[in-house]
């Protein structure tokens, strides 16, 4: 009797893509409230259509979630999608049958993965300008420029005092030298500075700055746009409407002074401030880094002062300069 031919293994398609939650990790999928848990597999019952039914995630340019999700109070996941798939016309958001949810990210991971995504697909040219759609440009001199001014362009500076500029939509700006400047312009840009005293700025809608380096500024004054500031006494500020304004560093400093933004001070001695009707949290820690107390507040209530600084000392919230 001949043996039975083994069945051939379907192959499935597995995509990493972004997905935000609100701030107790549920979201709204059909209209209805979704309780997600990090770790776990969801799978949707019935059709997939993007924008109408399924889990949706984005899988085109990371800051697109931000077109979804206020960048303040939101929680960001990296997670895996299989099953049926369907994009929408752009192809940055997906509908997905089947969603693995994995581990949170920040919102500075989230820009650097940002500048990553568009690096990876811009076409080095020669020179320090470049006007093209997914074009990038390097300049690695002392005070050197490097300009990209189309959509989706990559603008690197990595020489001491040296600027990028991204103006197209979705673009990055990236100096890594000391006292460098990175400007995004453009909706969706992100400028990340990793050099000490280093700048980086996104005024467009929905823009991302980071600063990583000691006394690093980043600043985010577009519509919904995000500043984390992660190095030592760097400032973090968000001026744009629901914003949202995170430094993590040693006495960090963040602000928020857009209507209904947020201001997080993580680190050892941070400190953060708001216009009325902001959020604030402030986290207090040991000389070790452990954490000794968590407190949120709105600006405007329970005496809490506009455009004032404070720090979480004893558990409660102090004035400082």
């Amino acid at each position: 009797m001949p043996r039975k031919k083994a069945a051939t293994p379907v192959e499935t398609t597995v995509v990493t893509a972004y997905k935000g939650f609100r701030d107790d990790l549920t979201c709204r999928p059909d209209g209805k409230v979704f309780q997600f848990e990090i770790g776990k597999t969801y799978r949707h019952d019935g059709p997939v259509k993007a924008c109408e039914s399924g889990f949706h995630v984005i899988t085109g340019h990371p800051l697109a979630l931000f077109q979804y999700y206020a960048p303040a109070g939101t929680r960001i996941c990296q997670v895996e999608i299989s099953g049926a798939m369907d994009s929408d016309d752009g192809g940055e958001k997906t509908a997905a049958e089947i969603l693995s949810v994995g581990k949170e990210i920040g919102l500075t991971q989230l820009i650097l993965d940002a500048v990553k995504w568009v690096t990876d697909r811009a076409k080095p040219v020669d020179g320090t300008h470049t006007a093209g759609d997914s074009e990038a440009v390097r300049n690695d001199e002392v005070q050197g420029a490097a300009t990209a001014s189309g959509d989706r362009g990559a603008a690197t500076a990595s020489g001491e005092q040296g600027a990028a500029t991204a103006s197209g939509t979705g673009g990055a700006a990236t100096a890594s030298g000391y006292q460098g400047a990175a400007t995004a312009s453009g909706d969706q840009g992100a400028a990340t500075a990793s050099g000490e005293q280093g700048a980086a700025t996104a005024s467009g809608e929905q823009g991302a700055a980071t600063a990583s380096g000691t006394r690093g500024a980043a600043t985010a004054s577009g519509y919904q746009g995000a500043a984390t500031a992660s190095g030592t006494r760097g400032a973090a500020t968000a001026s744009g409407r629901r914003g949202a304004a995170t430094a993590s560093g040693y006495q960090g400093a963040a602000t928020a002074s857009g209507d209904w933004g947020a201001a997080t001070a993580s680190g050892y001695e941070g400190k953060a401030r708001g216009k009325d009707g902001c959020a604030l949290f402030l986290v207090e820690r040991s000389t070790s880094g452990e954490i000794l107390h968590a407190w949120a507040g709105i600006v405007g209530r329970d005496g809490i002062k506009s455009d004032q600084f404070y720090r979480l000392s004893g558990g409660k919230p102090v004035e400082v300069d």
